[in-house]
C-alpha cells in the first residue's frame, strides 16, 4: 500500500495558499474582501513611500540663501532622488515573491525611517551640498514602493477589474505626494521649519508599517520567475510600454519634483506662494489616475492613452506660451491640467500592460486560465521594469529644467523638448496598438469563430 504524500508544510504569518481571482464564485465567496483590504493598506504604504520619496521637492523650498545652493544645484538634488526612485523598482518588484506581499510592505515600509531621519539630521545651514546629495539617494527608496505594490496587487485582481484596482492603487499612493506639499504648507503658514515637517512623518511611517503587519497577507502562489522576467526583458512590448510610461507617468514625478522650483525661479514666487500651488497639480493627477484605468477598462487603454497625448501636447504648448507672455494664472492654469491629464495616462498606460499579454496568450492559442496564467506571468514580471524606465522620465524632466534655466533663465527650452516628445509618443501609440484592423493586431488561431482581444481593446 502506498503510503499518503505528506501535507505541504504550514507556513508561519498570514499566508494564503490558494488564490484563484478569476473563478468567480471564489471571489464573490470570499476572494474579493481580501482583496480590497490589501488594496487599502497597501495605498497606505505606497502613499508614505511617494511622501518620503518627494520630501525634497518641498525640502529645497525650505533652503533660502543661507543654505548656498544655485537653482541649478536643486534641480540636481532633485534629479538624483528621483533617479535612485526609478533604479530600486526593478529589485522591489522582486521582492514580493521572494518575502511575501504582506512581509515586504512591513520591511518596505520601516525602510522609509532611513531617510526621514537622516534628512532630519542633516537639515540646516552649513550642511555641504555633496551631504544632501547623499542624503537625497536614500530618500529615492521611497519610489520603490510603488513597484512591489503595484506587483502585489496585480496578483490579487482578476483581469476585469485590474484596471480599476491598479489605478486605484496608483492614484492613492501618488496623492503621497500632493499630501506632503499640504502638510508643508501648514508648517510653512505655522513657521515652522523642515524638521518640523520630517517630525510628521516619522510616527505615520510607524503607523503604515504597523498596518501592513496586521491587516495584509501574503500569496503563496505568487512566485519568482526568472525565466518569466527574461521573456519580460526580451519582450518588444516591455520596451514600448517603458517608453509610453515615460510620457505619463514621467511627466507627473518630473513635475512633481520641478513645479514649485520653476514658479520660485521663473515667477519669482516665495516658497509660501508656491506651496499654495504645487500641491494641486500633483492631487488631481492621483486622484484621475483611476479614472484613466475605469476609461481604458471600458473603451481600450490604448485609445484612451493616444488622446491623451494629443491632451498633453495642447497642454505644453500652453505652457510655453504662458512663459513667453509671462502669465502666472495662465501658466499655473495649464500645468494643472498637465498634472490631470498625465494622471489619467498613468491609469490607461498601466491597464494597456496586462492586456498586451493577454493578447499575445490568446494569438499564441491559449485558452482559459492558461492564456490567463501566461498573461499574468509576463505583465507581472513587465511592470517592474516598465515602472523603473518611466521613472527615469522625471529624472530628464530634472535635467532638462536645470539645462534651461543654466541656458535661457526659464523653463521655457524644457516645455519645448516636452512637446515634441509627446509627439513621438503619440506616433508610437498609433503605430504600434492602434494603425492595424483589430482583425490583425494580433495574429489569428486556428479557431477564428473564438473571439480574438486585439491590441486596440488593451
Amino acid at each position: 500500500m502506498t503510503a499518503p504524500a505528506p501535507a505541504p508544510p504550514r507556513r508561519s504569518g498570514r499566508w494564503i495558499e490558494h488564490w484563484d481571482p478569476e473563478d468567480k464564485g471564489f471571489w464573490e465567496a470570499s476572494g474579493e474582501r481580501i482583496a480590497n483590504r490589501n488594496l487599502w493598506f497597501s495605498v497606505l504604504s505606497e502613499h508614505i513611500g511617494f511622501s518620503v520619496w518627494t520630501m525634497w521637492s518641498v525640502l529645497v523650498l525650505f533652503m533660502g540663501p543661507e543654505y548656498g545652493l544655485t537653482p541649478a544645484d536643486k534641480f540636481l538634488l532633485t534629479s538624483v532622488v528621483t533617479l535612485v526612485g526609478a533604479v530600486v523598482r526593478v529589485p522591489y518588484t522582486f521582492a514580493v515573491a521572494l518575502f511575501g506581499g504582506r512581509n515586504w510592505t512591513i520591511v518596505s515600509a520601516a525602510l522609509l525611517l532611513v531617510p526621514t531621519i537622516a534628512a532630519f539630521a542633516v537639515m540646516h545651514p552649513g550642511t555641504s551640498f555633496s551631504t544632501f546629495l547623499w542624503v537625497g539617494l536614500l530618500a529615492g527608496i521611497g519610489g520603490g514602493n510603488f513597484a512591489s505594490s503595484m506587483t502585489n496587487i496585480n496578483a490579487f485582481f482578476p483581469l476585469r477589474r485590474k484596471g480599476w484596482a491598479l489605478g486605484l492603487n496608483a492614484g492613492g499612493g501618488n496623492v503621497g505626494v500632493a499630501a506632503i506639499q499640504l502638510v508643508a504648507l501648514a508648517v510653512i503658514g505655522a513657521s515652522g521649519g523642515p524638521r518640523v515637517l520630517l517630525g510628521i512623518y516619522i510616527p505615520l511611517i510607524v503607523v503604515a508599517a504597523g498596518c501592513a503587519a496586521l491587516f495584509m497577507d501574503n500569496l503563496a502562489t505568487v512566485k519568482n520567475d526568472t525565466g518569466a522576467a527574461k521573456d519580460a526583458a526580451k519582450d518588444a512590448h516591455t520596451w514600448i510600454m517603458s517608453f509610453l510610461y515615460v510620457g505619463t507617468f514621467g511627466s507627473f514625478i518630473g513635475y512633481s519634483f520641478a513645479f514649485g522650483q520653476v514658479l520660485t525661479n521663473q515667477f519669482g514666487r516665495t516658497p509660501l506662494q508656491a506651496t499654495y500651488l504645487t500641491f494641486i497639480g500633483p492631487l488631481l493627477g492621483s486622484l484621475v489616475r483611476p479614472v484613466g484605468g475605469r476609461l481604458a477598462d471600458r473603451y481600450g487603454g490604448a485609445r484612451i492613452t493616444l488622446w491623451n497625448y494629443v491632451a498633453m501636447a495642447a497642454a505644453t504648448a500652453g505652457l510655453i506660451a504662458a512663459s513667453l507672455q509671462k502669465s502666472l494664472p495662465l501658466f499655473v492654469t495649464v500645468f494643472v491640467a498637465l498634472f490631470a491629464l498625465s494622471g489619467l495616462g498613468n491609469g490607461s498606460t498601466y491597464k494597456m500592460i496586462p492586456g498586451i499579454f493577454q493578447a499575445k496568450a490568446l494569438a499564441k492559442g491559449l485558452e482559459g486560465e492558461a492564456a490567463m496564467a501566461h498573461g499574468r506571468r509576463l505583465s507581472g514580471a513587465s511592470m517592474g521594469l516598465i515602472g523603473a524606465v518611466g521613472a527615469l522620465g522625471g529624472v530628464g524632466i530634472n535635467l532638462a529644467f536645470r539645462q534651461s534655466f543654466l541656458s535661457y533663465g526659464s523653463g521655457t527650452g524644457a516645455f519645448v523638448a516636452f512637446l515634441a516628445f509627446y509627439g513621438v509618443c503619440f506616433a508610437v501609440t498609433w503605430a504600434v496598438y492602434l494603425r492595424r484592423p483589430a482583425g490583425q493586431a494580433v495574429t489569428t488561431v486556428a479557431a477564428e469563430t473564438k473571439p480574438q482581444l486585439s491590441y486596440a481593446e488593451v
